[in-house]
Order: C-alpha cells, then sequence, then structure tokens
C-alpha cells in the first residue's frame, strides 16, 4: 500500500490537475494565435482611392505580453492575480500585431499596434505566477496549493468547461433511424475555423450519394471521377473489394463520364447550375476545391488524393452495409475529442478576428468614400476584439451558440474546486433522452471517472476527468508523418 501511495504521491509531485489545460493555453498562445493570424494575413479592401491600382492591408507577427494594468493616469505596470481579484479587473496582457500597408506591391507604412487584450489563464507560461516557488507564492498573495488553470474577468474566477465532441475527419458508419438509406456514413472534415458534413447514403437503386453543404446528393463515382480518377479500373483498385457487384453496379451507371470535364457539368447540372458550360464547370471547381473533404487540402493538387480517400471510404462503407465491418459506436472514447481551454479560445479569437477585420476594412471604406486616404493606425479599434472576448468569458456563451462554456468557480471547499477544474460536459441536450451517451462505456476507464456524474437530468452528460488521466496533446501532421517515413513508411503518390 505505502508503496502505491509513494507512486501516486511522485506523480502528483510533478504534474498537476490541470496541466493538460496550462499546456492547452500555452500552445493556442504560442502557435495557435500566428495560425489564426496566417489565416486572414492579407486584407483588400473593396473600395480604395482612384489613383491607387492595389491596395492590401498585412498581418505579419503576433506577440502576446505578460499581464499589465494601465492606471488612469495612463502609465502601465504588471499586475498579479491577487489584485485583479481585489479591485474587480481583469487579469489579461496586451496582444500587439505588426501591421503593414502596401500601395501598388510597394510597402508604404509599417509599424507594430496594439489590437486588444487577451485573458491570461492563471498559471501558465504568460503568467506571473508561472514557475514560481512556495514562498514566493505566498509572498504574492496566492495559495500555495491553488492549482491555477483558471481566468479572472472583472475579478470573478471563471473556468473554462471542456467539451467533448466527436472526432473530426474520420468516417463513421451508423444504422439510420430515419431516410430512405438503412445505413449512414458520416465525416467532419475541418479544416482551420470551419467543420462541414459529409454524408454517405446508399438508396434503394443500389447507387452510394455523397452530401455536402450545398451539395446533395450526387452520386459518389461521379465526384471521384470530377477529381480527376476517370478510369473504372483505377476506382476498382482503389476501392480495392475485388470484382463486388456493388461496386460494378455503381461504376456501370456512370460509364459514359469518359472524363474529368464531363464528370465535373455532370455534378454542375445535379447541383443546379444553369449558366453556361465553362462557368458551370469553373463553379464546380471552386466548390469541390474548398468544400469537398478540406482536412485534406483545398488545392488542386490534392485532387487526386480527396479521390482515392473517397473510394476508401466508400470500402468502409460497402463492407458495413454487408455486415462484414461492425457499425460505429459513437460512444466509443477513440472516437471522441475533448477540447480543452486552448481550443475553445481559439474558437473564440478566430471568430472576433474576423469581426475586427470587417470593422477595419469598414471605417476605411468610409474614409475613402470621403475623398481622404487614411493612416491604418487610426481606424483599427482595439477595444472591439478585448469587448467581445471579455463577454463570451463573462456570460459563457460561446461562439457556435454553445452556453455555460465559461463558469464561475465553484469554492466551497478544495476539492469541489479540483472537480470543477476537471469537469467535461456533453454538447448533447439534457432534455433528450440519450441513453446510449449517458450509459458508462468500457473506454471511460482510466479516462473519466466512473462516479462522479450529477443526478437528474444531466447524468451521465456532465462527467469528469479521472484523477490520473494523462491528456496526449496535438500531433504536428507532418511531424508525425516524417517520423513515420523514418520507421520505413512508404508513400504512394
Amino acid at each position: 500500500m505505502n508503496k502505491h501511495k509513494l507512486l501516486i504521491q511522485k506523480y502528483f509531485d510533478e504534474k498537476s490537475f490541470v496541466e493538460a489545460d496550462l499546456e492547452s493555453f500555452n500552445y493556442f498562445i504560442e502557435h495557435d494565435l500566428q495560425d489564426i493570424i496566417e489565416e486572414n494575413k492579407e486584407i483588400e479592401p473593396t473600395i480604395i482611392p482612384p489613383n491607387v491600382e492595389e491596395f492590401k492591408i498585412r498581418f505579419d507577427k503576433i506577440s502576446v505580453h505578460k499581464p499589465e494594468i494601465t492606471e488612469a493616469d495612463g502609465s502601465k505596470r504588471p499586475i498579479y492575480p491577487i489584485e485583479a481579484r481585489l479591485r474587480k479587473i481583469s487579469y489579461s496582457a496586451p496582444i500587439y500585431i505588426e501591421v503593414s500597408a502596401h500601395i501598388n506591391g510597394v510597402q508604404r507604412e509599417s509599424f507594430k499596434t496594439q489590437i486588444g487584450t487577451i485573458p491570461i489563464m492563471v498559471k501558465s507560461k504568460h503568467c506571473h505566477l508561472h514557475k514560481l516557488g512556495k514562498e514566493d507564492l505566498i509572498k504574492h498573495g496566492e495559495d500555495p496549493d491553488d492549482p491555477g488553470g483558471y481566468f479572472i474577468i472583472n475579478g470573478t474566477e471563471k473556468a473554462i468547461v471542456k467539451i467533448e465532441d466527436l472526432a473530426s475527419n474520420k468516417l463513421m458508419v451508423e444504422k439510420a433511424s430515419t431516410g430512405i438509406s438503412p445505413y449512414v456514413g458520416k465525416v467532419f472534415s475541418e479544416r482551420g475555423s470551419y467543420k462541414i458534413p459529409h454524408q454517405f447514403e446508399k438508396l434503394k437503386d443500389g447507387i452510394i450519394y455523397l452530401s455536402f453543404t450545398r451539395v446533395k446528393r450526387i452520386p459518389l463515382i461521379a465526384v471521384i471521377k470530377a477529381l480527376g480518377m476517370t478510369k473504372d479500373e483505377d476506382i476498382m483498385k482503389a476501392i480495392d473489394l475485388g470484382e463486388n457487384s456493388e461496386v460494378f453496379i455503381n461504376l456501370y451507371e456512370f460509364i459514359d463520364l469518359k472524363n474529368e470535364e464531363d464528370a465535373l457539368d455532370y455534378v454542375a447540372k445535379k447541383i443546379g447550375i444553369t449558366q453556361s458550360r465553362d462557368i458551370r464547370i469553373e463553379r464546380v471547381t471552386d466548390i469541390i476545391d474548398k468544400y469537398l473533404l478540406p482536412h485534406l487540402g483545398i488545392d488542386e493538387e490534392v485532387r487526386k488524393f480527396k479521390a482515392v480517400n473517397l473510394c476508401k471510404y466508400a470500402k468502409d462503407y460497402l463492407l458495413t452495409t454487408a455486415g462484414k465491418f461492425p457499425v460505429d459506436d459513437k460512444d466509443h472514447y477513440a472516437n471522441k475529442r475533448i477540447k480543452y481551454s486552448g481550443d475553445l479560445m481559439g474558437d473564440l479569437f478566430k471568430v472576433n478576428l474576423k469581426v475586427l477585420i470587417g470593422d477595419l476594412l469598414y471605417n476605411f471604406q468610409r474614409i475613402v468614400k470621403r475623398g481622404k486616404f487614411p493612416s491604418i493606425k487610426v481606424i483599427i479599434r482595439e477595444k472591439l476584439l478585448t469587448q467581445r472576448i471579455y463577454s463570451s468569458m463573462a456570460t459563457g456563451s460561446w461562439v457556435g451558440g454553445r452556453k455555460g462554456v465559461s463558469q464561475r468557480i465553484e469554492r466551497l471547499n478544495f476539492l469541489q474546486t479540483l472537480s470543477h477544474l476537471q469537469r467535461v460536459i456533453s454538447p448533447l441536450s439534457a432534455s433528450q433522452e440519450n441513453f446510449e451517451a449517458r450509459a458508462l462505456h468500457s473506454t471511460h476507464m482510466g479516462r473519466l471517472c466512473m462516479t462522479e456524474t450529477p443526478e437528474g437530468s444531466n447524468i451521465g452528460l456532465r462527467k469528469n476527468l479521472a484523477l490520473l488521466a494523462d491528456i496526449s496533446p496535438r500531433i504536428d501532421e507532418e511531424d508525425f508523418m516524417k517520423t513515420m517515413k523514418h520507421l520505413g513508411l512508404e508513400v504512394n503518390k
């Protein structure tokens, strides 16, 4: 017994209860913020001065300082969490970004400016308490046993509750409760700020249909041919089911689509695009590149890759409908992902940065209409981003219509605080039955606590991480592929 006690003691000497949350927030500040800026790097106003051919605003490097406060006299100084609690202010740090203006391809104006302030997680790398010893923490008015992992907004301690969601970019085939197709395959393709649902169905005619965004029930083979895999033999090899009659039925139906352009035109007509053939093909190409499996890429080069992936999905779908593969279990924890504070803050920042850019464009174009040429410094409203982020953190209303994402920490006793910081909520509605989602699953073992869940309507939907649960962080795809290639993985082009 003493050995076990010592092991657990050693584990918590090195690891904190909220370590995964702290790492998630650190990753958001160090990597995600810059990635979000890269997505919105160049801004082109539609209304520009008449004597200018091309005008662009560029965002470059983003940097976050340590928490500070601006006093009434304009002076700035560092602030510690205890002062933020006592003075009912937010524990936050300024965000600076390098902005430049390019007129006809020549850089005219370049400066570093503040675009807002962002709440900082207590005890994260950007917090003044990071790596302070017991004596120093007491000196700064902190409880040395407090784990951190929360934010201070207007003096109130707020925790961002972890959200469990279905894994994106993964095919899940399940039995359909309603509709014509007995089985439905679903993939949520996630890229940057958008998540696009794709659906596979097999109707009574034996044809597999694909639906995504505005594209409803398009035969899968037509989409594969539109992506450039036009030879039936190549499609057969990629699906890899031998001489399967169902594959033959699908191929035979679209034997007339001999080349990529015919297939694109067929898809265009099915969607309901009625312009001339060239415009039809151009519009469908744009839809396929941007909205079909965007997680694989949105460029022309990845079309073949998308076609191969669709063939693999078709294979899995056909094997499941034939009863050779079991249907996917949505409640298996391998099919779930937990969104931490860093991910949720990333979602919030992404949406609000777009609002800031929209406001910047509006201000620029309004001044240009008056015949003036404004400096970019004047048109960036730093309070806009700050207020919107604070508003979401204070009320708990998040982007995407989610409620109760940030919650006031329950501090009745120490265990209750730890429990609140370990909480995981399901996005499913508490008023519906969802029996299977509420049930304890064997894969929760060691990941989620098997006893801690409320009674009543939230039972099984509000869970808590197990005490020794260790969260695996995000893996960079390129690094992973390098490692796999080093171990002997061969990639067929």
